[in-house]
């Protein structure tokens, strides 16, 4: 069993662990989740306020989306006193998408 861990050089991720995969898949793979990551991603910034008022979701559940989003690594918080403030951890998203390309070729091969 080969175990990987994060190499962030210039906030650039180069080898993706296979826990990490999994914790992103399963991160992204609720709707409402993955259109919060759209939103925070299409923006330098936002906090969860602004977050919650574009989805006729509680507070509670946003913070909950915001949660796991940030255990997954796809998003930093910045705090500013009570305030959250949210970015997308674009070297995250790229060495995802990276990693499930390599994935889908290797299947492709079997």
């Amino acid at each position: 069993m080969n175990i990987y861990i994060f190499i962030r050089v210039k906030n650039t991720i180069k080898v993706m662990n296979e826990r990490s995969f999994f914790k992103i898949a399963k991160a992204l793979s609720d709707p409402r989740r993955f259109k919060v990551l759209q939103e925070i991603s299409g923006q330098d910034e936002i906090s969860c306020g602004d977050i919650a008022e574009l989805f006729p979701i509680s507070q509670a559940t946003v913070s909950h989306h915001l949660k796991v989003l940030t255990e997954a690594n796809l998003i930093e918080v910045r705090r500013e006193g009570q305030h959250g403030y949210f970015s997308a951890r674009q070297d995250v998203l790229s060495a995802y998408c990276r990693e499930v390309e390599k994935r889908l070729q290797v299947l492709s091969i079997i």
